[in-house]
Parts: C-alpha cells; sequence; structure tokens
C-alpha cells in the first residue's frame, strides 16, 4: 500500500458497515473489553447519522474500497463548556506507521477549532501505548480523573488538550 493512495475524508453513509467492522476488528485485536468502551457503542453502526449534527465530524481513511481507519470530534458528552471529545480514532494495521495518526490528529482537531471548541478530550486503554505516544506528542496531557460521562467505563486513561 502506497500513502498517496490513501484519503481522509468526511464520512459517507456507504462507510458505516465499512469503519464499523474496521474499528470492531481493531478492538478485537486489541483485546478490548467489549462492555464499557467503543465496542458496544450503537453509533458504530450508523456513524454518518452519529456525526452529522454541527459541531460533529467523523473522519474516515479510504485506501481504494476500504476503510482502513477513522476518527470523530463531538462534544463531551455530560459536560458544560466548550470542550469537544476525539472518539473512536482506531486503524486498521496496514494503515498504522505511515503518519496517518498525525495527519488525522490534525484534521480533528482543526475542526474542533473550527467548529469553536478551547479543548479537547479522549478517553483510551492503558495498554494502548502507541495512541499515547501520539496523544502526548500533539499534546495531550494527563489527567487524574475522567470528564464528563461518555459511558466508557473500562477506558482509565484521560486526557486533555488546550486548542
Amino acid at each position: 500500500m502506497r500513502k498517496d493512495t490513501i484519503v481522509i475524508r468526511e464520512i459517507e453513509a456507504k462507510d458505516n458497515p465499512k469503519i464499523a467492522k474496521a474499528i470492531r476488528s481493531v478492538l478485537i485485536e486489541m483485546g478490548v473489553p467489549k462492555v464499557g468502551t467503543a465496542y458496544e457503542d450503537v453509533a458504530l453502526d450508523c456513524m454518518t447519522e452519529t456525526y452529522s449534527p454541527s459541531q460533529k465530524a467523523y473522519f474516515v481513511v479510504e485506501n481504494g474500497n476500504d476503510i482502513i481507519g477513522g476518527a470523530g470530534i463531538s462534544p463531551l458528552d455530560n459536560y458544560e463548556g466548550s470542550v469537544c471529545e476525539l472518539q473512536k480514532m482506531y486503524f486498521m494495521p496496514e494503515a498504522r506507521g505511515k503518519g496517518l495518526g498525525s495527519e488525522m490528529m490534525k484534521k480533528c482537531l482543526d475542526f474542533a477549532k473550527q467548529a469553536g471548541f478551547t479543548q479537547c478530550y479522549l478517553e483510551t486503554l492503558p495498554y494502548m501505548e502507541d495512541a499515547r505516544k501520539l496523544y502526548r506528542k500533539v499534546g495531550f496531557k494527563s489527567l487524574e480523573k475522567p470528564m464528563g460521562n461518555t459511558g466508557h467505563y473500562s477506558c482509565t486513561v484521560w486526557m486533555l488538550k488546550d486548542l
């Protein structure tokens, strides 16, 4: 796979089953619990609809007809203030190690700024070290406790970045 054939773009309705399959596949590969994580989110099967209201966006990584990753921005659930959440950022093995994570972060954080958010929050798991390295590289700092209430109680690493 050549990087120049890969496109990061906004999600379309036709992508819904492909991104749901990709995310669940990565979660299974990583040994993520199926309860208390994105795995059980009903939104996985209707991502276009979930991210269509204003102040929300989901971007996919497309390689030909395949969706090999994605990430989204949404207002942080159950939280007052101008904080968004980086959500459902997952990449299939063939998308890793090509700089796509950094490109996706830029796309998502640029959208968040344009949407008027002042901070971006995320939740992850302690053993997802490569993801945490990327988050730290772009300026996310660790928090002692979660913000809002995302329902992802199995995710025990919380991070925040000023935009």
